[in-house]
């Protein structure tokens, strides 16, 4: 079962599989099985059972049902319904859990303290390197919020980690910036002033992970819907940069998509 491929559809995945997965004894293998992951049950099996009166009520009361929505909802209430002890020790134990949502939870916890955006960054980091891509995903979501309302300071605090030797680090600071992104408000101030945050993506313009290299050109191919001009002359420098790397060549054409 730990070595499953994972179902394409929802109604695929083995009834015993997704039991397992609702018991919080495995970890997610693929978006299907994210999706699917009952977290009425999960939570009342992985959370103390104070918990769970006040998290299924907030959830019974909630217009979005999505399994986004959800994270986002007990992790904001767990928060709120723990002292600063109790919480530290929530969040320590969510962090370390084996199942990939309560991790997802605590990482929802972060982004939901007053702490300095430079603190948060820092708390997140566990969350940005997890080896899980929905808990990577959740990761830069969290705290999408206070890179938005503190936008050049957060270019500079996110720099040193376009150089970073773990690539879902890197790729973090990509993510985190994206001018539209996915399952999240855009970024209007990086539409509007692109070149402040331009220098992000300098360090990563030939990077030699797949996985960076498609949200850098992501990142890019948001910005050409605002500032096509600009993308095009960041691609023909960053091509004449480096005219011999695939890895930049990959980005440049996945940059310039749209204008096919």
């Amino acid at each position: 079962m730990e070595n499953r491929k994972g179902a394409r559809k929802i109604d695929e995945i083995p009834s015993a599989v997704l039991e397992v997965l609702n018991r919080g004894q495995l970890p997610t293998v693929n978006l299907v099985e994210w999706l699917a992951i009952d977290q009425r049950q999960l939570l009342q099996a992985v959370l103390p059972i104070s918990y769970h009166t006040p998290l299924l009520e907030q959830i019974e009361s909630s217009k979005s049902q999505s399994a986004l929505a959800l994270i986002k909802l007990i992790g904001t209430q767990l928060y709120q319904i723990t002292d600063e002890v109790e919480r530290h020790r929530l969040s320590t134990f969510l962090q370390e859990h084996p199942a990939d949502i309560p991790r997802c939870w605590a990482a929802i916890m972060v982004g939901q303290s007053d702490a300095s955006l430079a603190e948060k960054l820092q708390q997140i980091l566990p969350f940005a390197k997890d080896n899980h891509f929905g808990v990577r995903e959740i990761a830069w979501i969290a705290i999408r919020e206070d890179i938005l309302s503190r936008p050049e300071e957060a270019f500079k605090l996110l720099l040193p980690w376009t150089t970073d030797a773990n690539e879902y680090v890197r790729r973090f600071a990509s993510e985190s910036t994206r001018p539209k992104g996915v399952w999240c408000r855009q970024f209007s101030f990086i539409q509007e002033e692109p070149t402040l945050a331009l220098p992000l993506l300098e360090n990563l313009q030939a990077d030699s992970s797949k996985y960076v290299q498609d949200s850098v050109a992501n990142w890019l191919n948001d910005l050409s819907k605002s500032q096509p001009q600009l993308v095009k002359d960041v691609c023909s420098q960053w091509t004449l940069n480096h005219p011999q790397s695939k890895a930049t060549a990959y980005i440049v054409r996945r940059a310039l998509r749209s204008f096919k």
